[in-house]
């Protein structure tokens, strides 16, 4: 019995998030179901993070003990075999049985895309943020900075666990041009439920003049939820209303994990 680390991409479209449901389709159910085939007898897969409905991923983190006499190639082509088509193992090793995808990572990385047209474009509208009015890439490159260090983030989020702490170590934000989109990328040692999604909200809010950067900085200071100053969503959908930008702008893009909790040497070979 060994342990393998799987990197999942998925296109979340069509699940009710990452997730094993009772009553609808998720990422971890289908993984869950494709594995048993190949003979995993475990209740439960381990996973880096929870993505909500309609949240993508291109770097989520599994990790299963499996008894496995082929190497992690053949394990990788059999899991594609069964995956449908919206989900793919983009990477599959061993790792030491300790390994565990949430609490060995050293920081996550997620990407937020928008688009800027006044009417919407079906081609794009599953994979990104309609925004309209047009905002400016420098402004969101400015209202980015801020974001930067060790802020308590309890305005943006709720921590995994209840009575959990709400500081999180934002090591990277920025914006750039990656034509349709304009994508946000963040990086941190680890997020409160629903914090990307608020700060991306956030910002466009600043970029569009119905917010300021004293704001965010207020929100850091009181631990509240500023809403836009005419106290109308950014966006048609409701959910906007309390300031959380929509699900499928968002992507798990990557998890960084030391190579001592892998078990493999610096040279990255597994040992």
């Amino acid at each position: 019995m060994e342990r393998y680390q799987v990197i999942l991409a998925y296109d979340g479209s069509h699940y009710k998030g990452f997730q094993r449901q009772a009553k609808a389709r998720s990422v971890q159910g289908e993984v869950e179901t494709v594995l048993r085939k190949l003979g995993w007898q475990g209740k439960s897969i381990l996973a880096a993070g929870r993505t909500d409905t309609g949240v993508h991923a291109n770097g989520q983190v599994i990790a299963f003990d499996l008894d496995w006499t082929h190497d992690s190639h053949e394990l990788q082509t059999a899991l594609n075999s069964y995956l449908p088509s919206d989900v793919v193992a983009r990477e599959v090793r061993q790792v030491c049985p300790s390994f565990h995808p949430r609490y060995d990572a050293s920081w996550r990385r997620y990407l937020y895309r928008i688009y800027c047209q006044p009417v919407r474009d079906p081609f794009l509208e599953s994979y990104a943020w309609r925004v309209w009015p047009k905002v400016v890439l420098a402004e969101l490159q400015e209202a980015a900075l801020p974001l930067i260090g060790s802020h308590d983030y309890s305005a943006f989020g709720s921590p995994p666990q209840p009575g959990g702490h709400t500081i999180r170590v934002v090591l990277q934000a920025s914006w750039n041009d990656e034509p349709p989109y304009l994508v946000f990328e963040i990086t941190a040692q680890a997020f409160l439920y629903h914090m990307v999604r608020r700060v991306v909200y956030m910002q466009i809010a600043i970029a569009q003049h119905r917010l300021n950067k004293d704001d965010l900085l207020q929100a850091f200071a009181v631990g509240e939820d500023i809403q836009a100053r005419d106290g109308q969503a950014l966006h048609p959908s409701s959910q906007l209303v309390h300031g959380l930008a929509p699900a499928q702008g968002l992507i798990l893009a990557e998890v960084n994990y030391p190579p001592e909790a892998l078990g493999l040497a610096e040279d990255n070979k597994e040992i």
